[in-house]
């Protein structure tokens, strides 16, 4: 019964340490508020829309100065193409560049132009999962992503994750925000499933009471035979 005793004691023990170790609050909005953050859905671009990092063919029949495969999409959202100068091309589509290029080229240089644009390659989109999962990393982001499918795609949480305290950031409008949802009622259908967007960083957070009970576990057994020897 001593024996017992002392080792109910030691767990006590571990799992106050465990609750001091996380009871650091967190700040993030929660519940209806993290929605207000992080909406459930993101109005998705159309599949043709033009992102930074796509590579383009641009032909200008006759102009072979002009033609080519291999116009990129450069970090200020614009692709560069002689004659025409500087062209808006991030968030808008093929039709929109040609138009405009066509306006720049017939203007100055070339009568009546003819100009296609097509997309070559498309940049991929990512979002990363990271903290108490079995698998984290970065994973392509499709229009379908969700919370729970992102999470699954890094091999779920693992036994000491805190399944309330699932984090998401993202930037935008050059503001980086997050928000807090709990997975286990998503995965109940109690809360709504959120949308996961290109350049998203998912945490899922560390329960302290967990990880300190699974360490008192792991040390019972030597306890008990410590105190069966004594």
């Amino acid at each position: 019964m001593k024996q017992f005793r002392r080792i109910a004691l030691l767990g006590f023990a571990f799992l106050a340490l465990g609750a001091c170790a996380g009871s650091q609050p967190n700040i993030l909005p929660a519940g209806e508020a993290a929605y207000g953050t992080i909406p459930i859905r993101i109005e998705s671009e159309d599949d043709e829309t033009l992102r930074v990092g796509d590579r383009l063919a641009i032909r200008v029949l006759g102009e072979p100065e002009l033609t080519s495969d291999q116009y990129r999409i450069d970090g200020n959202g614009a692709v560069q193409v002689p004659l025409a100068g500087e062209i808006p091309a991030a968030g808008r589509l093929p039709a929109q560049v040609r138009d405009d290029i066509v306006r720049r080229l017939g203007a100055r240089f070339i009568r009546n132009p003819q100009v296609a644009v097509i997309v070559m390659e498309r940049i991929r989109t990512t979002f990363a999962v990271e903290g108490d999962v079995h698998e984290p990393g970065v994973f392509e982001a499709l229009p379908n992503t969700t919370l729970l499918s992102a999470i699954a795609q890094a091999k779920s949480p693992n036994n000491v994750a805190r399944l309330d305290e699932v984090m998401i950031f993202r930037q935008a409008n050059g503001q980086r925000m997050g928000a807090r949802f709990n997975l286990a009622e998503i995965r109940k259908g109690n809360a709504a499933d959120p949308q996961i967007i290109a350049g998203d960083t998912i945490v899922v957070g560390h329960s302290a009471l967990k990880s300190a009970w699974r360490e008192f576990l792991q040390a019972a057994p030597a306890f008990n035979l410590f105190y069966i020897f004594r």
